[in-house]
């Protein structure tokens, strides 16, 4: 039996990855039907997908899905998360979780109710180099990381399309959009440590700058009210730190993504991947000739969705775990706001400003 699948939200991340990815595995899974609140844009996506049915409203496509993929702006994924889950339909919500701990949290408990599977599409855990390097830390080549460096950097590339820069609806900017998946990334690699304190700081200087140079299509400076750039400090229970950075628009010579996993013995980079260690009178970076998996992360992702839904295979972005990124999230912004560090209880969220 195929799993019927609604895709919620006709934009970019629907059109680029989520309908491709689900449509090459057409032996397991068809896409049975597409919402959009522009009427326009969900009938040509239809169209131009090959999909059989379209809709304005989400509410629509329940008689023709048993899962659904969530596209939409972030402000929307906690209610539509939540009422598809209580219709009795599978669920991948596209990162962030949601805008809140709080809404994470609800998402959480729909979930337990419905007894449907729920993941979020942090796809950069799908990357053959991630999957490489969660094998690595498993076999305990790096012993006991105690000091993580994570680098989510873009030199000019504010998305001018859109809403990434609308703040009520995004919540966020380049932490919330980009950073997220660097961030829930490291966070899987070590196991899904406790955090106990965070110190973050968020800014958006450039962004605002009169004259802009930006690759990534237009924005109005004067309205940028969204972070482009973000530093943290986070503590972990067990005594290990990441440091950690993002942004959208940074004046650096070249865009730059990295996970340095430092451990008592040895350490990886997950970008590109190497081992390194000192050992038997030598220093060693051991470099991949070959890596299996998938150059496209967005197939892995559909593929391990449906085998989920289909009780074959358990989801590898539990909801669980995405809601513990979005704790850090929201940690960071909160000590941005109040000018201090601020602990994180795990399960209880952060104290408010």
């Amino acid at each position: 039996m195929k799993l019927r699948v609604g895709i919620i939200g006709a934009g970019g991340i629907a059109q680029g990855r989520h309908i491709p990815a689900f449509q090459q595995l057409g032996d397991q899974a068809e896409i049975t039907a597409i919402s959009d609140v522009n009427v326009d844009v969900a009938k040509s996506v239809a169209e131009k997908f090959h999909v059989p049915n379209y809709f304005t409203t989400y509410q629509e496509m329940w008689p023709h899905v048993d899962a659904v993929v969530i596209c939409t702006p972030n402000k929307f994924h906690r209610e539509i998360t939540v009422a598809a889950l209580d219709a009795g339909k599978h669920v991948l919500c596209e990162k962030p979780m949601a805008m809140t701990v709080e809404e994470c949290a609800e998402m959480v408990e729909a979930e337990k109710r419905s007894g449907k599977v729920l993941s979020i599409a942090y796809h950069y855990r799908y990357m053959k180099e991630s999957q490489a390097a969660k094998r690595v830390m498993e076999a305990g080549e790096v012993g006991n990381p105690f000091v993580v460096r994570v680098q989510a950097l873009r030199r000019r590339k504010v998305p001018g399309w859109g809403v990434f820069t609308n703040k009520e609806l995004q919540g966020g900017g380049s932490l919330i959009d980009y950073g997220c998946h660097l961030l829930d990334l490291t966070l899987w690699l070590l196991d899904n440590p406790a955090i106990s304190e965070v110190s973050g700081q968020t800014y958006n200087t450039v962004s605002r700058e009169a004259e802009q140079v930006n690759q990534w299509g237009s924005f109005d400076a004067e309205t940028f009210e969204v972070d482009d750039h973000v530093t943290a400090y986070i503590r972990l229970v067990n005594g290990g730190t990441i440091l950690f950075e993002t942004s959208w628009a940074a004046n650096i010579p070249d865009d730059a993504e990295m996970v340095r996993i430092s451990g008592d013995r040895g350490g990886l980079d997950v970008f590109p991947f190497s081992v390194n260690k000192a050992e038997n009178g030598m220093m060693t970076t051991t470099k991949a000739d070959w890596i299996l998996g998938e150059d496209d992360p967005g197939l892995p992702q559909a593929k391990n969705f449906i085998d989920s839904c289909l009780g074959k295979a358990e989801p590898l972005v539990k909801a669980e775990e995405a809601m513990n990124t979005s704790r850090v999230i929201e940690a960071i912004y909160a000590s941005s706001l109040m000018g201090k560090s601020v602990p994180v209880e795990n399960g209880k969220g952060v104290e408010k400003a």
